[in-house]
């Protein structure tokens, strides 16, 4: 191999050496103002001045730049003794190589490519995150890099003599960069300076790895039924494409076991989580599993798993895994295309709703639809053929209300779209539903029912818009629909249309309901008018409507503002800004200017606060199984009120009952090195199956090991 000296435009020298070094010597110019060398083979050395003594020395000074295998090292000063293959290197030193690990140090002696070797007084930075100081550093074959009384830390270190937030002191640490994890020996945690935790051997993953078995960061938990207690998570890294996270969690009246398993497959993945319980508040092992999975199959379907199982109606609540009040377990298989909707799936519900009794609800459902659409040349517009397929079944015996129910769906529907003079558009839809039932344990209606719907609809829009100087645009649209159904709902029992909900997305609609087991009949019609503005700053959008029957539909609810010939009137609204400012608000108002059902809510997101409001109110309906008034406020609120410190709310209130809810408080401090969490959380409500109770959670994450991007806004800086 040849080593070649470029000491100007003109003149070279080329000597025999182990290692070819490239060293070219640039008058009058800085290596910080020359371009990085790609990475080669050989090594390429830049510096302000050469000196060759005899044919085994080489020693470059000033501004000195080695580039080499993608390792970049920059010196005050290298002299390089070709017959021993070392390089002795005098400070500032900074090596760094593609992994994004830099080593500082006052002087060092290396061989010619950078892996063994010694550096003094050297501090070794990983990611820009954790920097680790030390009197000595060892570089052994490239992979292990040893330090010696070694003090670690993400905290950004300050030339103030004050000592980071928390360090970690070591004998020694050896860092594996083919294995990126550190081990440190007879390693001491202090927090300020002061030892809270020694450990003869502790192992931490460095910033780059992203998934290593090992503990993770513990927490506390007060809670007045389960006491205080402690979690210790451990991670299980089970290859490349899975994992397992146990964690337990032990107080003074439970044993607790959590889990959570996920797993990569080459066309999805699933996740599975939850735990097991030994508990003073109920008799018995307690437990939860949710899962969930996605996978692709052949010819574009998709698998959809979801699993959600409980052992008791208050175990969810009672530890704070979920707020659901009915559980889901679905195995699904979908394919959408352009003209083409293929679902099957088969799902069990478990409700954990007081007064509910499983054993007498639709528990296990299955359901299939096929639709497809065409454009048929002659006649223009779209015709969508559709088939669906249903099972209801209940696991009572009893008459009524152990009922299971079957059914088939067909239909076929033709729509067509026109533009009119002067702007009025307009479409039709004619079509043809037919419906079959099949009834078991249920003496009040007939085993084998069918029915046969003609439908005919016409819908008309009539849009105008207007751009403003200001550039502000506004559209206006009256709206109005005719339409007709026939054949009438017979004496088939509702199974999936007990709830509606009129608003702006089926204000035009045939029919309201939300299933098969009901269709609204006879002739209808429909008027509307909505306002659409959007400018550069604000946006709004607002819908008025109202419906129009022949004859009222008993089935639909006292609240839903259907119930009547003449519908409740709808108003829909929101308001939105480019400053993050959003407000919906809906409500439906009878004759008499009351309101059944009202909802309203308000966002406004920003860099330091969020703050979102909802408020609902829900009049008496025995039809909805609402004995009582529904009135009530939600407020979620974050503030960062400085730099590090962001405050957390959640109130519900309860305005018709004239009490609180629920209520939520917590602080977080957060820095480039620790994020703190501390949470009190009260749940004032309770039944047969939930008691109230009071929750106080503290978390605390030592940030710069974990992998993601970090928000340099919380990093602290430096005072001179």
């Amino acid at each position: 191999m040849k080593l070649r000296l470029l000491k100007s435009a003109c003149a070279a020298v080329a000597l025999s050496m182990p290692l070819t070094l490239a060293a070219q010597s640039v008058a009058g110019q800085s290596a910080a103002s020359q371009q990085a060398v790609p990475a080669t083979q050989n090594a390429v050395l830049v510096a302000d001045s050469l000196k060759v003594e005899g044919r085994n020395v080489l020693i470059a000074r000033g501004n000195v730049e080695v580039f080499h295998q993608g390792r970049r090292l920059r010196a005050s000063e290298i002299t390089y003794n070709r017959k021993e293959d070392r390089l002795n290197i005098t400070g500032p030193i900074t090596l760094e190589d593609e992994d994004g690990v830099v080593i500082l140090a006052g002087s060092a002696e290396l061989d010619s490519r950078f892996e063994n070797g010694l550096m003094l007084g050297a501090r070794m930075v990983l990611d820009q995150r954790v920097q680790l100081a030390a009197n000595e550093l060892n570089r052994i074959g490239g992979r292990y890099t040893q330090l010696y009384k070694v003090a670690a830390t993400s905290c950004r270190v300050c030339e103030t003599g004050r000592p980071p937030l928390w360090q970690i002191r070591a004998k020694r640490t050896t860092h594996d960069n083919e294995a990126k994890q550190l081990y440190f020996d007879q390693a001491q945690v202090r927090i300020l300076d002061v030892p809270v935790l020694w450990l003869p051997r502790l192992r931490l993953p460095d910033p780059t790895l992203k998934r290593a078995t090992g503990f993770l960061m513990p927490s506390l938990r007060q809670n007045s039924q389960l006491g205080l207690g402690v979690r210790v998570p451990y991670f299980i890294r089970m290859g490349d494409h899975r994992d397992l996270t146990l964690t337990p969690f032990v107080s003074a009246n439970t044993r607790t076991l959590e889990w959570r398993y996920r797993q990569a497959f080459h066309n999805g993945g699933l996740t599975f989580e939850g735990a097991v319980s030994d508990d003073d508040i109920k008799a018995g092992t307690r437990g939860y599993v949710f899962g969930n999975g996605r996978f692709d199959l052949a010819r574009g379907f998709k698998l959809d798993l979801q699993i959600e199982a409980v052992t008791d109606d208050a175990y969810l609540l009672d530890y704070g895994f979920s707020s659901k009040d009915r559980l889901r377990s679905e195995v699904a298989v979908s394919r959408v295309t352009q003209d083409e909707f293929i679902a099957t799936r088969l799902t069990a519900h478990q409700s954990l709703r007081e007064g509910d009794i499983n054993s007498q609800l639709p528990t296990t459902v299955a359901n299939g639809l096929y639709e497809r659409r065409f454009r048929p040349a002659g006649i223009g517009g779209v015709v969508t053929l559709s088939a669906a397929a249903a099972a209801y079944h209940r696991y009572s015996s009893d008459d009524i209300v152990g009922r299971d129910v079957a059914r088939t769906n067909v239909s076929a529907h033709w729509q067509r779209d026109w533009t009119l003079p002067l702007g009025l558009r307009a479409t039709h839809v004619f079509g043809v539903r037919g419906d079959a039932f099949h009834l078991a344990q249920d003496s009040t209606s007939p085993r084998q029912q069918g029915q046969l719907t003609p439908e005919a609809q016409l819908v008309l829009r009539w849009p105008f818009q207007k751009t403003t100087a200001n550039g502000v645009t506004h559209l206006l649209e009256p709206v109005a629909m005719l339409g007709w159904a026939g054949g009438s709902n017979d004496n088939i029992p509702n199974e999936d249309s007990t709830r509606s909900e009129f608003d702006e997305g089926n204000l035009l609609s045939l029919s309201r309901f939300t299933g098969e087991s009901r269709r609204e009949r006879g002739g209808q019609s429909a008027i509307g008018l909505r306002w659409v503005r959007q400018g550069a700053q604000w946006g709004s959008d607002l819908t008025l409507g109202r419906v129009y029957r022949d004859a009222a539909e008993a089935d639909f609810s006292a609240t839903s503002g259907l119930s009547g010939k003449v519908s409740d009137v709808l108003i829909a609204g929101q308001l939105r800004n480019a400053q993050g400012f959003t407000l919906g608000a809906r409500t439906l108002l009878d004759a008499g200017l009351s309101a059944n059902k009202a909802e309203a809510r308000v966002a406004w997101q920003r860099k330091d606060f969020g703050l979102m409001a909802s408020y609902v109110w829900l009049g008496r309906d025995p039809g909805e199984d609402r004995a009582d008034v529904i009135s009530e406020w939600v407020l979620d609120g974050s503030y960062r009120f400085a730099r590090h410190w962001t405050g957390a709310t959640r109130w519900r209130y309860d305005v018709a009952g004239d009490k609180l809810a629920e209520a939520r408080l917590g602080v977080n401090y957060r820095n480039e090195c620790v994020d703190l969490n501390l949470s009190l959380s009260r749940r004032f409500t309770s039944s047969t199956n939930v008691d109230a109770s009071t929750s106080v959670d503290f978390t605390v994450n030592l940030t710069g090991f974990s992998t993601g991007k970090t928000d340099s806004s919380y990093t602290r800086s430096c005072r001179n």
